[in-house]
């Protein structure tokens, strides 16, 4: 098998290994799932997965992991990065 190629296919596969914790995850906590969104968002973790594990193809393990980290790590650059609503006070005369 290719090296490229096999580091890409693991890397994807650690991106929907992320995706499916997410989903346990949800089923765990009874939040209700948003079935259009999660399909979404597990594509995007398969996609970077792959380009994340190609990237770091030294090593087919670490391939996988990147491919999990790798949709970990933008999960938390986008909380980071969120807009948040501030409340102002009205003024006190």
């Amino acid at each position: 098998m290719e090296p490229i190629f096999l580091a890409g296919l693991l890397g994807g596969v650690g991106g929907l290994t992320r995706g499916v914790v997410g989903l346990l995850k949800a089923l765990s906590l009874r939040r209700r799932i948003l079935w259009g969104y999660y399909g979404i968002t597990v594509l995007i973790a398969v996609i970077i997965g792959t380009f994340i594990g190609i990237i770091f193809s030294f090593d087919p393990r670490l391939s996988l992991l990147a491919g999990y980290a790798g949709t970990d790590i933008l999960e938390g650059i986008y909380k980071s990065f969120a807009v948040q609503k501030v409340y102002l006070s009205p003024k006190k005369k």
